[in-house]
Order: C-alpha cells, then sequence, then structure tokens
C-alpha cells in the first residue's frame, strides 16, 4: 500500500499546528501548576496561621480565664462561637485512650495524629485521602489537642475553574494557531509552487521564464539560483543550437566545396588519355589538387581550433619582419607603414597566417593599392591596419565576415578561396588572446590588435 502524500502546504502547515498546539498545552499546563501550587500554598499558609492563632487563644482561655470548668471544657466554650471552621477536641489522658469532646468531626481523625500532636511542640498538618480537607492539629494544655478542618473544595473548584479558563483559551490559541498555519503555509507555498510552475515550464522549452523575486530572504534567494540556472541554461542551449547549425552549415559547405575540385579533377582525369586535351588536363588536375589540398589543410586547421588541440608555439619576433615575408609572399601592390615598438612574443607561423590571409581577402576582394600599418606604439599592445581601396564590405555581410564559408563575391569564390581564410585568421589571433575587427573607410579595413605577450600562452590552445 502506498504512503499517503502530503504537500509542502500541509507539511508547512501541520508543523506549525504541533508546534503552536504543544507550545500552548506546554505554557498553559506550566500556568496552570504555578498557579495551583502557589495558590494551595498560600491556603496552607493562612490555614495554619489561622490554626496557630486558634490554639494560642485557646490555650490562653484554658490557663488563665478564671471558671470551675475543666480545660478540655473551655477550650469547646472558646471554639463554640462563630468561627466558619470545622473543629473538633481530643482529651488526652496519659495511659488512656484519646477521648473525642466537642463537635462531631467531618473526617475519622487518627488516633496517631492526637499521639503526634501532643508530642509536638508546633502544629501537625493531615491531609486525608480523597477527602477536601487540610487538617491541623495542636495541643492547647498539656491533655487537650485542638483539631481544625479547612475545606479545600472552593479551592479546588476555582483550580477546576482555572483549568477551564485556561482549556479555552489553548482552544482559541490553537484554533488561530490554525489559521495563521494555513495563512503562512500559502504565504510560502507560493514562491516554491511559482518556481516548480517554471521549472516545468523551462523543461517544456520556454528558455525566457524567470521568478519574480522579492525580499532578501531564502525564498529569495531560491528564486533568484533559479533565475541565474534557467540563465545559463538558456544560454547553453543557444550556444548549442547554434553550434550544431553552424556544425550543419560547416557540413554542408565543405561538401560543396569538396565537391567542386573533385568533379573538376574527375573530368581532367578523363581527358588525360585523349591526344590533344591531356597536356590541359593534367594542368587543370594539378591546379584543382592544389586546390583541394588547401581546402584539406584548412578544414583541419578549423577542426583543431574546435577541439582545442592547436598547437601555439610562441617566440620572440619583429612583427614588421613577418609581414614583410607576407607580402613578398603575396606579390601584390602593398604599402607597409611602420611605427614604435614592434616587438613582441608570439606564435610566427599563425601571425603569418593572419597576415597572408588577410592580404590574400584585400586582393580578392578589395583593390589595390592595399596599405598595411602596424603601430607599436602602445606599450601592451601592436595593432595591425589593413585597408584596401575596394568597394568595402556589404553592410549585410558585416557581421558575418568572421563565419566560416561566408565569401564576399559568389561568382568568383566558384573557383577561388575556402571561405575560411578570414575564420582561421581570427582563431589565431584569440589564440595569441588578441581579435580582428572589420570597418568600411573608403574600402574594407581589418584591425588587428595582438598582446605583446599572449595572455595564458601554453603549448596548445
Amino acid at each position: 500500500m502506498s504512503r499517503p502524500y502530503f504537500g509542502l502546504r500541509a507539511r508547512i502547515a501541520a508543523a506549525v499546528v504541533l508546534v503552536t498546539v504543544l507550545a500552548t498545552v506546554m505554557v498553559a499546563f506550566a500556568a496552570y501548576q504555578l498557579q495551583a501550587s502557589t495558590t494551595r500554598d498560600r491556603f496552607i499558609a493562612a490555614a495554619r496561621t489561622s490554626f496557630r492563632s486558634d490554639a494560642i487563644q485557646a490555650k490562653f482561655v484554658a490557663q488563665y480565664v478564671p471558671g470551675g470548668d475543666s480545660a478540655a471544657e473551655l477550650v469547646q466554650g472558646y471554639m463554640s462561637r462563630e468561627r466558619g471552621i470545622t473543629w473538633c477536641l481530643f482529651e488526652r489522658v496519659p495511659g488512656l485512650p484519646a477521648n473525642r469532646v466537642g463537635d462531631p468531626s467531618p473526617v475519622e481523625v487518627p488516633e496517631w495524629l492526637v499521639d503526634t500532636a501532643v508530642d509536638s511542640s508546633s502544629p501537625v498538618m493531615w491531609e486525608p485521602e480523597n477527602q477536601p480537607f487540610v487538617v491541623f492539629a495542636g495541643t492547647t494544655t498539656p491533655y487537650v489537642v485542638l483539631v481544625e478542618f479547612y475545606n479545600m473544595q472552593p479551592l479546588e473548584d476555582e483550580l477546576i475553574a482555572l483549568r477551564r479558563s485556561l482549556s479555552m483559551i489553548a482552544i482559541v490559541v490553537a484554533t488561530l494557531g490554525v489559521g495563521a498555519a494555513l495563512v503562512a503555509a500559502k504565504r510560502l507555498q507560493r514562491p516554491v509552487q511559482a518556481v516548480a510552475d517554471a521549472a516545468r515550464q523551462l523543461g517544456r522549452g520556454a528558455l525566457d521564464i524567470r521568478v519574480p523575486v522579492r525580499g532578501r530572504d531564502e525564498l529569495a534567494e531560491l528564486a533568484s539560483s533559479f533565475n541565474s540556472m534557467a540563465a545559463q541554461v538558456g544560454q547553453s542551449i543557444a550556444e548549442l543550437r547554434a553550434k550544431d547549425q553552424q556544425q550543419r552549415r560547416f557540413v554542408a559547405d565543405a561538401a560543396h566545396d569538396l565537391r567542386t575540385p573533385v568533379a573538376a579533377m574527375v573530368a581532367a582525369a578523363d581527358g588525360l588519355d585523349h591526344p590533344e586535351l591531356g597536356h590541359r588536363s593534367a594542368q587543370l588536375m594539378g591546379v584543382q589538387a592544389r586546390r583541394l589540398g588547401t581546402l584539406i589543410e584548412d578544414l583541419l586547421e578549423m577542426s583543431r581550433f574546435d577541439a582545442g588541440v592547436a598547437e601555439f608555439r610562441p617566440d620572440h619576433l619583429d612583427l614588421a619582419d613577418v609581414w614583410r615575408d607576407a607580402i613578398e609572399l603575396t606579390g601584390g601592390e602593398v604599402e607597409l607603414r611602420t611605427r614604435g615598438d614592434l616587438a613582441l612574443t608570439g606564435d610566427p607561423r599563425r601571425l603569418h597566417t593572419i597576415a597572408r590571409n588577410l592580404l590574400a581577402n584585400a586582393f580578392k576582394h578589395g583593390a589595390p593599392p592595399v596599405t598595411v600599418t602596424i603601430d607599436g606604439t602602445d606599450a601592451d599592445t601592436v595593432t595591425i591596419r589593413v585597408a584596401d581601396s575596394g568597394p568595402g564590405v556589404p553592410e549585410e555581410l558585416l557581421p558575418l565576415v568572421f563565419d566560416r564559408f561566408v565569401r564576399g563575391d559568389r561568382a568568383r569564390s566558384a573557383t577561388d578561396g575556402s571561405g575560411l581564410g578570414l575564420a582561421i585568421a581570427l582563431e589565431n589571433a584569440r589564440a595569441h588572446g588578441g581579435h580582428i575587427t572589420v570597418a568600411n573607410s573608403g574600402g574594407a579595413v581589418f584591425t588587428v590588435t595582438i598582446p605583446r605577450a599572449p595572455h595564458g600562452s601554453a603549448t596548445d590552445v
């Protein structure tokens, strides 16, 4: 059999009710015990004081009031006056049983009480079992024992009324506690329920769901933590979706770019046996094989960046030397301008790749002359500005120019370039702790910022 389910609201309400009822009962019980003990002690103290006064007066009457009556008769005469106290007398003659004289007692007085009173110098108290009396006994003369009965029934009635009052108070407090518990449970449950509902919506794909944060208590901290978690989950899922789309586009574009040189090579291979087309086919096959090799190398380089295993081998170098070599290899019309200290620590191969790819992009999609300005006046970074004289980057491509397989001229790119050059340049700049930006100013202007010492440089990135 399954255990019954109690929700958070029911458990909070039950806990508050339990604590309230237990606290109320304990306080009421403690108050009753304190009041009952104090009242009873006061009653007994007052009764003892009253008995002592009566015993002293009776002893005075028995000893000093003239008359021919016996001491017992004198005490009886004194006690017979209107007092509102039940009493009786015992005459105790040595060697004989105690002889009761005076009014009958409401409780059968045991002989040990009389004997104890005769032998004691102070009043003796006795509480008969199951009787609402407290009894005091003491001697007035050596052989006359006075016994007084003080009725405690009014006291018991008062304590009963007190118990009823405290019980009613406890019931009222417990009732109020139940109401307060339900209200408190509802107030506590509301933010928790809101977080639970938000979690369910988040699980169903509502990544923008957030919980209002009110106050500074633990519930507010819970809501804030949920919002932080939801933001992180949303960001992670968005990144995963972007990565997935990027991967799909990468695979599609790679397959498309690989298909073109492969198809050309197949066609060239078919023409090798033709006596007139053999030489031309061999040349075409060589060109496409080199293009295919470059594309595969670029794809492998991007895969190494994605896997975080691209080699990074820093060395001290002069950035102007790197760019002069890249300009010489490119063979275009380039004006190189330098100022400041151009020495830094970086990977020569990767810095050369940045230079070569930016220059190749300037010649393919821009127009000469191309101006390269290397500024080393800053103490921490070196800035390279590559500007061409072409039409610039289309405005719609500015946010996408560093994405993979993005080309500015689709017609020309069918035969030239892989669409990975700028993406590889950006990754190499990031490997040094730098970045690349692009803007249009009389042509396309690419700005590379490289720290003089790469941030957190290591063997691999």
